[in-house]
């Protein structure tokens, strides 16, 4: 039989279905229509906002092709990520496993400001527009005291707010082809929109717009960063693409990479150069409060005729609050995520009786962003202001997370090299970077295929296909001079979106009050709930990851089992393992083996898939370990989850190399290819164990 490594293994697993449901996932085109269907709507009110705010004016084209450039490093990032974490989720999962799940729960925050935003400044600005087809919408109701305030159009914000709430109750999402017809119709008419203007200027003319933009303004470094930070609002919705990750089609480096190419020319020919011409061409409507919130459909006017004007105007309406739906359905899965990651109140989980849906995650996801518009009045120029926290505070720890993760795997890439060089060729058999092995009949580099790949083991969920054991960054990778180009790279992205961020906490103190204050509520309930589970006994662990990432030598390795009758054999595995790592110093390392269970359906969109948060016994059970190794005072723990048979444990077993392996007694026959010097049985409360011992 033809060689097999691991990694193949491994990622075969994961995708057993995968080809009874490639229809159902999502290729490059339609990955860039969610995303562009998300990022595109930013347009229509990004000009006015950014015109609006002080010190910026006409230069608002001027700074959105300026932030264009660290837009473009982002992608780059954001392909990695969901290439790195195939379950989703985006910034909860890169803070939770790139430094430990209370950055998680910090990432889970911020990413909630930006979507309850997303969805009160889509809606009201598609209603906005809308009001550009139907005149009398803007004019039927205002309220005194507020001036051009139109209450009208606030109140039917609110219900298509409501009306988007019912829809998720009921169960109906969204789908990529819809998001595909929406997103080409807004791009045809950006694209109709700068043909038009184009047809109505020379080559000079158009020239001459660039030292009218800068006339009249003394640019400062303080100028440059207010404008740099605040035209991220730009490019709102580039997060979407790392949600998007358990219904992407495999490899996902690839399809992400294609779709955010196509995202970053189809945003860089439309978004800087509507923004330009939106302010500077239309000066006047670009400084009126109503006006600049349709600034994009009146370009379309002004230039080419009512026809164009209605389409645009219908379109953006129907995108944004397309755009406002997505924020919302975003949003409830990470209040799920939160939940399952205890973090927030178990009630968040329940799903009602008729249509099986989340119905307190739905209400919370649509009922905060209207208690948002009904503060701010339905000034969409606020909202703007309010916009900058979580977005900015998210791509930061998303970007930071993927640097430390880099960093690890450099580091692991060194050490590996370093230790085959101290050993030599010769005695690569006995050092493991070479060892093999039988598996079911066939030969297998397992040692060195782990160390290579950095391989899920197995994956992270069996979802039909949808979801698996990718490999990550490997050490070999991380030896090249590409990886390297890549690392520096994305430590200079990280440093001007922290930059960004930090300018914008200062400059918008709307956006840092409003964003600060949902994100401290949050951390409190967070650090409540945890605190009740300790009370119970139950700890949630520091981090449990799905791939094995690091060798432990002379460590303490526990074998968990699936099932309720192994309850009781768990509970002796844990005690021993302890006992045992406590008493000799060592690291102790957890592996819980679930039982590999295929879902009944694809994961919809946006929805963040890890087994582990599904799996309440392996949670349990790691939660027990947890709370005995703080009590007993052991340093280094890690916890491991793999969906897969036992004969797994001995691939673990060859990278590891732990000095004890503690089994329940009745197991020794089902973990094959682990070679002991000795074998100790021990006698515990709740069982008898087995210790396989090993002098490496």
């Amino acid at each position: 039989m033809a060689q097999e490594s691991v990694a193949q293994q491994t990622s075969n697993l994961g995708h057993g279905d995968e080809h009874g449901h490639k229809q159902q996932m999502l290729g490059p085109i339609l990955c860039w229509a969610v995303v562009f269907a998300d990022i595109g709507t930013s347009v229509y009110y990004t000009p006015g906002v950014l015109y609006g705010t002080a010190g910026i004016g006409t230069l608002a084209g001027f700074f959105v092709f300026l932030t264009m450039s660290v837009f473009v490093l982002l992608t780059l990032k954001y392909a990695e990520v969901t290439h790195r974490f195939p379950q989703g989720g985006g910034v909860v999962t890169v803070g939770a496993e790139a430094i430990n799940p209370w950055f998680g729960a910090l990432g889970g925050m911020f990413i909630l400001v930006d979507y309850f935003l997303t969805a009160a400044i889509s809606c009201l600005s598609g209603m906005q527009y809308l009001s550009v087809v139907i005149v009398p919408l803007g004019a039927l109701v205002t309220v005194p005291g507020l001036g051009t305030l139109q209450l009208f159009l606030l109140l039917l914000t609110i219900v298509i707010l409501v009306l988007l709430g019912i829809l998720n109750w009921v169960g109906i999402s969204e789908s990529a082809k819809v998001s595909f017809v929406g997103a080409v119709i807004a791009f045809a008419s950006d694209i109709a929109i700068l043909i038009t203007v184009f047809s109505h200027l020379s080559f000079g003319e158009f020239l001459s717009l660039f030292p009218k933009m800068f006339a009249g303004h003394i640019i400062t470094p303080t100028t440059i960063l207010i404008g740099f930070a605040g035209s991220f609002l730009a490019f709102s919705g580039l997060e979407s693409i790392s949600q998007l990750s358990p219904v992407m089609k495999q490899p996902h480096k690839k399809v992400a990479g294609i779709a955010l190419l196509l995202v970053v020319l189809t945003i860089g020919i439309t978004s800087p150069l509507l923004t330009m011409f939106s302010t500077l061409l239309q000066p006047k409507e670009a400084n009126d409060p109503v006006l600049n919130a349709q600034i994009v459909s009146l370009l379309a006017g002004h230039w080419g005729n009512i026809v164009l004007q209605t389409e645009v105007a219908i379109s953006a309406c129907a995108l944004l609050v397309f755009a406002s739906n997505t924020a919302i359905i975003g949003a409830y899965h990470v209040f799920l995520a939160l939940s399952r990651m205890d973090f927030l109140p178990g009630f968040i989980l329940q799903r009602n009786k008729l249509r099986g849906t989340p119905h307190f995650s739905i209400a919370l996801a649509t009922g905060i962003p209207i208690l948002v518009l009904i503060l701010v009045k339905g000034n969409i120029n606020i909202l703007g202001d309010m916009y900058a926290f979580g977005l900015l505070g998210a791509f930061s720890l998303t970007c930071l997370g993927l640097d430390i993760v880099r960093y690890r795997d450099w580091k692991r890439a060194r050490q590996a090299t370093q230790n085959f060089n101290n050993n030599g060729n010769n005695n690569s058999h006995n050092n493991g970077h070479v060892q093999s092995h039988q598996h079911n009949g066939q030969e297998a580099t397992d040692v060195h295929d782990l160390m290579r790949s950095n391989v899920q083991v197995p994956t992270p969920a069996q979802a039909n296909g949808v979801i698996g054991g990718e490999v990550t960054a490997a050490p070999e990778e991380a030896k090249s001079l590409w990886f390297k180009i890549e690392f520096f790279l994305g430590v200079l992205t990280t440093a001007l979106v922290i930059i960004a961020w930090s300018t914008n906490l200062v400059s918008k103190p709307l956006a840092t009050a409003f964003g600060g204050t949902v994100t401290i509520i949050g951390m409190i309930i967070a650090y409540v709930n945890y605190a009740r589970h300790e009370k119970q006994g139950i700890v949630p662990v520091p981090v449990v990851v799905t791939r094995i990432q690091e060798r432990l030598p002379g460590s303490t390795l526990a074998v968990l089992t699936a099932g309720s009758a192994h309850k009781n054999d768990n509970s002796a595995v844990i005690r021993a393992a302890i006992n045992n790592a406590k008493e000799n110093d060592t690291p102790a390392m957890f592996l819980y083996l679930g039982e590999p269970q295929e879902r009944a359906t694809v994961p919809r969109m946006m929805e963040i898939v890890d087994p582990y948060l599904d799996d309440q016994q392996a949670k349990e059970t790691f939660g027990m370990a947890e709370a005995l190794a703080l009590r007993e005072k052991v340093p280094v723990r890690r916890y491991v989850y793999l969906q897969a048979q036992p004969d797994i444990v001995a691939q673990v077993w060859q990278f590891m190399h732990p000095r004890d392996t503690v089994v329940a007694a009745g197991e020794k026959e089902e973990i094959k290819d682990i070679n002991p010097d000795r074998i100790r049985y021990e006698l515990t409360p709740t069982g008898k164990v087995t210790h396989l011992l090993k002098r490496w």
